[in-house]
């Protein structure tokens, strides 16, 4: 492996970088830009274009991209060259401000909820300085957000750079009550962990439902699976450690800070976990991060899936999304200190994010609604469906005490007060981890378990920015007005603490009690992409996004036909897979396997009429039944389809393909995967999971 300090950030136009090639007046206002959120003007950009262009060229480049996530949870980039006509009939490398600022992709063709029709093409990209550019495939990728010509975000990154700047404001205003002078700016931090399975190149590739799907719609459970336990953080396979070595030097190379990896719990699955960045840059790594693994393992004759559930009854595969705010000086808010009930300025945020939590539960859950991930909730480590908050039995405790204005059993018992300039040391591992917490504070962040592993973090950051401003936004405003502060933010934390504490759970989350439970606190159990999406246009949550101008009523409404309209195309996609392949593979194997059976059965009679044919008998009865089975409900699923064709409004539909097309989809599985375990091996159309998940 080349030197990690040296390859570290080399392809990526950095802050030293930027220090070594740019006047020293554009260089410090590329870094007000990037710190604070200053406006570059458009004579900078200009330096800094030419300067960037030719760092690129120096490395082999002789394109650009503008490099966007559209709401699609993968990465666009439409690629131009340098040259430019002279002349005399020559070119020159050429590459402008303008060009660095803005591009222009064609925006009727990603997905935009109505925003864009067919024929209105015009889409903006626009750069984003804070993320910085870098050198892929041979390219230079330029980090920008997509809008539409009327100015609607068509993207993930331009509505979370709006709620990282929502949180920025209302934290200000909190941390300024308390005195902190030096503080300029706050940013969200994230630190994404990456789960994923690696399986051979050449079983995928005999997969139908791998292949268009992602996961397999059909797989008996395995003898063995993970009931041993003997993969996780087991010894690394040759073949995935080399893997593993290159993804890290590609990923060092652009300035991604890959930290651990591990074999994860499922067998073939893996897991990839970074330091913690900026939220805006987490995202774009975390893209990278997803595009180059899947791209690199293909290199190693491996498929890397990153579906949420490409194999049943094993683990899914997630990110832990783990979420924290850090000052321009370097302090992390959610560092307790030595004891937390006398941190006001810790308690206070710390309330704010249960507030928030329980306030927008609803929007939390909608924030990583898939319908690969509806497969993945609730089983297997995944977190369940309904949200709530651990914070650790400390914690807890202390909360209650502050509540209930007692003494809380510490080394010194004392009458629970909330110092204002207080600030002591509260150790970071007092808490356990609950693997079964949607929400959890581990320390000194919070992680957030319920995304799904393909999808892009910037979807939950969003509303975790967004919401958690929010509650800043009301205590600011009565704080800020308040007679008496100490007083006023003594009652805050305690009817904070009084009217949503229901969200606080340090229990176990697939404790079929705790569905009760949570259905007594009044907390939603949304189990499925249809249930919680319809929750974005609750008011309530429309006020929240125009309060802080993270969407306005359009874009919110165009994300909530996406994400349905996504939801049912990936079910049509499925459902139509399921009919191929019983239809092409799996009815016409058992047909012969039943065949040899039949010629096995006459065979034994004609040669001793006294023969014990029961085995082969009463096995071809049974296959005729699952045969049966198989052959009407794909009958049945088809017509589901035929009639889906005729539901035009989206909402519908997606409840449609939940109660209706799914339910069909289960009954061929579960009498296909039968006929799976009593068909001979040699007919059985495509790998097994005992082939898939451990043939590496």
């Amino acid at each position: 492996m080349k030197d990690a300090t040296k390859l570290f950030g080399s392809m990526v136009f950095d802050d030293e970088t930027m220090r070594q090639r740019l006047p020293k007046d554009t260089y410090n206002s590329m870094k007000k830009t990037i710190q604070d959120g200053k406006r570059l003007p458009v004579e900078v950009a200009t330096v800094v274009a030419n300067a960037m262009k030719d760092w690129a060229i120096e490395k082999g480049v002789t394109h650009y991209t503008h490099w966007f996530q559209p709401m699609t949870s993968i990465t666009a980039e439409k690629h131009d060259s340098f040259i430019s006509p002279t002349a005399d009939g020559k070119v020159i490398m050429e590459f402008s401000g303008k060009e660095l600022v803005r591009g222009e992709p064609d925006a009727s063709s990603f997905p935009s909820g109505g925003l864009r029709a067919t024929f209105e093409a015009r889409g903006y990209t626009a750069w984003d300085p804070t993320s910085y550019a870098f050198i892929k495939d041979n390219t230079l990728c330029i980090p920008t957000a997509f809008c539409s010509y009327g100015g609607e975000a068509l993207d993930m990154k331009t509505p979370l750079l709006r709620s990282m700047e929502a949180i920025n404001r209302q934290v200000m205003r909190i941390l300024k009550l308390f005195g902190n002078e030096n503080v300029t700016s706050i940013k969200t931090t994230v630190g994404p962990e990456q789960e994923y399975f690696l399986i051979d190149k050449e079983l995928y590739e005999k997969r139908r439902d791998l292949i268009f799907t992602g996961r397999t719609l059909f797989g008996a459970k395995p003898p063995k699976g993970q009931e041993l336990e003997d993969h996780y953080f087991g010894t690394i396979k040759s073949r995935i450690l080399d893997f593993m070595r290159e993804l890290d030097e590609q990923l060092w190379s652009l300035g991604v800070l890959a930290k651990t990896e591990h074999n994860e719990v499922a067998p073939a699955q893996h897991e990839l976990a970074p330091i913690f960045s900026t939220t805006n840059i987490s995202t774009d790594h975390n893209q990278l991060a997803m595009e180059i693994m899947q791209k690199l393992a293909k290199k190693h004759s491996l498929v890397c899936l990153l579906h949420e559930k490409p194999f049943e009854g094993i683990n899914g595969s997630g990110k832990h999304n783990n979420w924290s705010i850090i000052t321009n000086t370097g302090v992390n808010l959610f560092e307790p200190g030595e004891t937390p009930y006398e941190n006001a300025q810790f308690l206070l945020l710390l309330c704010a994010v249960i507030n928030a939590v329980d306030n927008y539960q609803d929007l939390l859950r909608a924030s990583v609604a898939s319908a690969g991930n509806d497969h993945r909730l609730g089983a297997n480590e995944a977190p369940p469906a309904i949200v709530s908050i651990f914070l650790g039995d400390e914690l807890t405790d202390i909360l209650s005490a502050i509540e209930n204005g007692m003494a809380y059993d510490s080394k010194e018992k004392e009458q629970m007060k909330i110092g204002v300039h207080v600030l002591p040391k509260f150790p970071k591992d007092t808490t356990d981890r609950n693997r079964t917490s949607p929400f959890a504070f581990t320390g000194n962040k919070f992680e957030f378990r319920m995304l799904g592993s393909a999808s892009s973090i910037a979807d939950a950051n969003i509303v975790i920015n967004t919401a958690v401003a929010e509650e800043l936004r009301q205590f600011a405003d009565v704080l800020e007005n308040a007679v008496d502060f100490k007083h006023e933010l003594n009652e805050l934390i305690i009817t904070s603490i009084k009217q949503h504490k229901r969200i606080i759970f340090n229990g176990n989350g697939y404790d079929e009690n705790w569905v009760e439970e949570a259905k007594r606190r009044g907390l939603l159990n949304l189990v499925s992409t249809p249930d919680c999406v319809p929750y974005m246009l609750e008011q309530k949550n429309i006020d929240l996004y125009a309060t802080h101008k993270v969407f306005n009523l359009t874009e919110i409404k165009a994300r909530h036909e996406i994400i349905l309209d996504n939801y049912c195309k990936i079910l049509k996609i499925e459902a139509s897979t399921m009919i191929q392949m019983c239809k092409r593979e799996i009815l016409p194997a058992v047909s012969a396997f039943s065949k040899q059976l039949s010629d096995t059965v006459i065979a034994k009679k004609a040669a001793v009429r006294t023969c014990d044919c029961s085995y082969e008998q009463e096995l071809l009865v049974r296959i005729s039944d699952l045969v049966g089975e198989v052959y009407s409900q794909v009958k049945g699923l088809e017509k589901k389809l035929d009639e889906a064709a005729f539901i035009t409004d989206t909402s519908e539909l997606s409840c449609f393909y939940k109660n209706e097309v799914i339910t069909v989809m289960n009954k061929i599985r579960l009498a296909a995967d039968e006929l799976e375990t009593i068909t001979d091996e040699q007919y059985w159309p495509f790998p097994t999971y005992s082939d898939l998940i451990f043939k590496i």
